[in-house]
């Protein structure tokens, strides 16, 4: 039976771009996969034939002699059947290699590597590292110097981080062949893996160094001193770069990011720039008013006027007083809340006097008499 046209078969015009011929070539390759199309007993004998269509005519030699001379240009000496080179579709490798020119185009790039021989690994970059610290509030507050120990992986001294004793170069791994890449054959495809040998760095070390066992690195615990700028808060990220692990083959270190953590205060409590300090007062103290004496985060002392008759959660505003913005920006300000607290274990004179003072005051109290008038009104809307 003879051959139907090569771009018959794929379904282009004689002139068709590189492109144009690819593009077809995928239509076709989803049409007629033979996984795809299990009720079509020809679907197996039409895909090999279009993968045969595209072997040639996406090679520009080979199309130029088919163009020329049509199926006769791959006949006689040159191999039968299949191409120039001999075995076409028929050799298992060629057809893998065919349909494996589109595959990435299909499918992306599968097992997540890149094509051999456009991804080789000699030199790469270091991890990053992270490091947890936790600051007190004054420390966040004045900024601070820290020093740290940070377990890392550095070049080793020993090779220069070549990972080969005595600094010889690597050499190309045979497995390879310095692609860093392995094809293994899956039915129709070429799956494309890291190569096992070279682990994708697509070279190896004949002659491993012996301080860091051919790995260009080794661990060691490293000291840095760490600038810790007013204004941080929990989340705050700084990032000192270079000094993560050691890149391999010489290859550029990772960074080091800090992460800071602002511990609780006892007295103060953070929102943003500003500081909230509660104050506990007597009653007699927010009755009749005065003035209280108050911490501020610096360690210095503010007195504040309380107003008499002040109530629970009243705020008094200390302007300047709270904590400074990250990079500048201002100072925030601290407020201060009362907390008007009741007696306890009152002896029986303290208690005398109270009922006392309470029999006295029941005018001098605005909110419970309103309250209360509320309730009675509730009550008796409820009776009627």
């Amino acid at each position: 039976m003879a051959k139907r046209d090569y771009y018959e078969v794929l379904g282009v015009a004689r002139g068709a771009s590189e492109q144009e011929i690819k593009k077809a070539f995928r239509r076709k390759a989803r049409e007629l996969h033979p996984d795809s199309n299990s009720d079509n007993p020809d679907a197996e004998a039409q895909f090999k034939e279009a993968n045969e269509a595209y072997d040639v005519l996406k090679d520009a030699e080979k199309k130029a002699a088919y163009d020329r001379f049509g199926h006769a240009a791959f006949e006689g000496g040159m191999g039968g059947g299949g191409g120039p080179r001999g075995g076409g579709f028929h050799q298992q490798g060629d057809f893998a290699s065919a349909f494996s020119d589109v595959f990435d185009d299909l499918f992306g790039d599968f097992m997540g590597g890149q094509r051999a021989g456009g991804g080789r690994q000699r030199a790469s970059r270091g991890s990053d590292l992270r490091y947890n610290m936790r600051v007190t509030l004054e420390e966040a507050f004045t900024g601070s110097q820290k020093t740290i120990d940070v377990p890392t992986s550095v070049a080793c001294a020993s090779c220069s981080g070549s990972g080969a004793e005595g600094g010889a170069e690597p050499v190309s791994c045979p497995t390879c062949s310095g692609m860093g890449k392995v094809r293994a054959q899956q039915g129709f495809f070429t799956v494309e893996r890291t190569c096992p040998t070279c682990n994708g760095l697509g070279q190896i070390i004949k002659n491993p160094c012996q301080s860091c066992h051919g790995q260009g690195r080794v661990e060691k615990e490293r000291s840095l001193s760490v600038n810790i700028p007013a204004g941080v808060e929990t989340g705050t990220r700084i990032r000192l770069a270079g000094e993560g692990d050691a890149g391999t083959r010489g290859g550029p270190s990772g960074d080091l990011y800090i992460f800071i953590e602002v511990a609780e205060h006892s007295i103060f409590k953070r929102d943003s720039q500003n500081l909230f300090c509660q104050v506990p007062v007597s009653v007699a103290s927010a009755a009749l008013g005065g003035e209280i004496e108050v911490p501020t985060i610096d360690g210095g002392r503010s007195r504040v006027k309380v107003p008499a008759g002040s109530q629970t959660g009243k705020q008094m505003r200390l302007r300047g007083k709270g904590m400074p913005a990250l990079r500048g920006g201002g100072i925030g300000d601290m407020f201060i809340e009362l907390v008007v607290e009741t007696p306890v274990n009152l002896t029986s004179r303290q208690k005398e006097l109270l009922r006392e003072f309470d029999e006295l005051s029941a005018e001098n109290n605005p909110r419970t008499h309103n309250f209360f008038s509320k309730v009675k009104t509730f009550w008796d809307e409820m009776k009627g």
